[in-house]
């Protein structure tokens, strides 16, 4: 049944994707879809705006129109198969999906390194220590995240700065992805279970100067906050030609 209530609006110009409001609504009623923030179904929207300090460009209002009731019920079972979902990935994808089989690259000995092929000139080695590496993929207890230097980085990174390898790679375990696209709220949580049980000694991120990839540290910092550890990190922004633009200690 429709009444007259408030409820949230999301103005489509404004919103860049980032995600940030997702994890602020407890009831689950906003998801990222092709980009954008959205109501996953009114019934969902207390219409309290909750969400609405999140937004980093203004995109969210409250309004007063007609929409369905807000079904705590509905909210429940919403939340409740979501949980279903996330469980779901997490028990079929490191054995269903061959991306997510672990490996750790051990550093070759003299020997081998002898053996190897000889690295074109202006290429460097790669510095990548293990797989995989996308924050979907990687399990919050896998081996290779145990008392590491943790670095966070956005998908884009790589293809903008030509010494990732070098400058921000090496010695470090990486988890990458893009708040813009992947699920704000799940990425929050493994932080949280990474940050609790790994003993992660540092951790560092590395995203664009574009709007999309803000979300990132801050989704780091929550899931931070959520385990209650203290980790010193640190945050890079570079430019879309490579450039660093920041680096900000905290």
């Amino acid at each position: 049944m429709k009444v007259l209530r408030k409820i949230i609006e999301i103005d489509e110009e404004l919103c860049d994707g980032c995600g940030l409001c997702v994890p602020s609504c407890a009831e689950g009623a906003l998801e990222i879809v092709d980009g954008k923030a959205r109501i996953a179904e009114d019934k969902l929207c207390d219409g309290l705006g909750a969400c609405l300090g999140e937004c980093p460009t203004g995109a969210l209002r409250v309004i007063e129109r007609e929409a369905d009731e807000f079904d705590d019920e509905a909210v429940e079972e919403h939340l409740v198969e979501k949980a279903k979902e996330v469980r779901k990935e997490e028990e079929v994808m490191p054995c269903g999906c061959p991306s997510a089989n672990i490996q750790t690259f051990v550093p070759a000995d003299a020997c081998q390194a002898a053996s190897m092929p000889a690295v074109i000139e202006g290429e460097g080695e790669s510095a990548l220590s293990h797989w995989p590496v996308q924050i979907k993929l990687v399990p919050a207890k896998a081996p290779f995240l145990k008392g590491a230097d943790l670095l966070v980085v956005a998908d884009c990174v790589p293809v903008s700065y030509s010494s990732f390898h070098r400058d921000f790679l090496k010695g470090k375990a990486v988890m990458m992805g893009c708040p813009k696209f992947d699920d704000v709220q799940e990425y929050i949580d493994k932080f949280a279970d990474i940050f609790k049980t790994a003993g992660i000694k540092s951790i560092t991120t590395v995203v664009v100067e574009v709007p999309c990839c803000s979300g990132l540290p801050m989704i780091v910092k929550k899931g931070l906050e959520i385990s209650g550890q203290k980790i010193p990190m640190e945050e890079v922004v570079i430019s879309t030609r490579g450039e660093i633009l920041e680096r900000t200690k905290g």
